[in-house]
C-alpha cells in the first residue's frame, strides 16, 4: 500500500487502522522530518503499544474512531489518508460516515488509499472521490486491492 504513496512534500499524513503498527513504521520511515502523522485506532492496547513504539513528536496516536476525525482536524487537511480498516466489518452507518469525513478531511491534491480484499469496496468509494484506481498486490498476505482515491 505504501508503495503508492507519494511521501515527498506531504505535512499532515493521517493512518486509519494502527493495529500492531506496521504500516505506521513504513509511514514513519517514508515521512519528510517536518511532516505529521496522527494515527487512530479504536483499540486500547493497540493504543498502548502504538504510543511506546513511536514516541516521535510529530506522530500522534489517537484513540477514538475514524468517525470523529473532525474532532482532531478541526480545520487542517491532509495530503495522504492511508487506510486498513475493515470496512466489510464496520456497520453501514459508520461506514459512510468514515468515507464522508475522509472526503471532508482530504485537500484537493490528497490521496486516500485504502488496502482491502474486497473488490466491492471501490463501488462505495465512487461515491464519494472523483478519481478511483485499483491495483492487486500479491506481496501482502493474503493477496490484497490497493484502492487509491482522489
Amino acid at each position: 500500500m505504501l508503495s503508492f504513496a507519494q511521501f515527498k512534500g506531504v505535512k499532515v499524513i493521517v493512518e486509519l487502522g494502527g493495529g500492531d503498527g506496521s504500516i505506521t513504521r513504513g509511514i514513519i520511515e517514508r515521512m519528510d522530518a517536518d511532516a505529521k502523522l496522527l494515527v487512530f485506532e479504536i483499540s486500547e492496547p493497540f493504543c498502548n503499544n502504538l504510543r511506546k513504539q513511536f514516541p516521535q513528536k510529530n506522530v500522534e496516536i489517537i484513540c477514538d474512531s475514524a468517525g470523529n476525525m473532525d474532532k482532531y482536524l478541526p480545520e487542517e487537511k491532509a495530503d495522504l489518508i492511508l487506510s486498513s480498516l475493515p470496512f466489510s466489518l464496520i456497520p453501514k452507518d459508520s461506514r459512510m460516515e468514515i468515507y464522508e469525513k475522509t472526503r471532508s478531511h482530504l485537500k484537493p491534491t490528497g490521496f486516500f488509499i485504502q488496502i482491502c480484499y474486497s473488490y466491492i469496496l471501490k463501488f462505495q468509494f465512487a461515491q464519494y472521490f472523483k478519481s478511483i484506481k485499483t491495483a492487486f498486490t500479491l506481496r501482502n498476505f493474503p493477496p490484497a486491492f490497493i484502492i487509491i482515491c482522489n
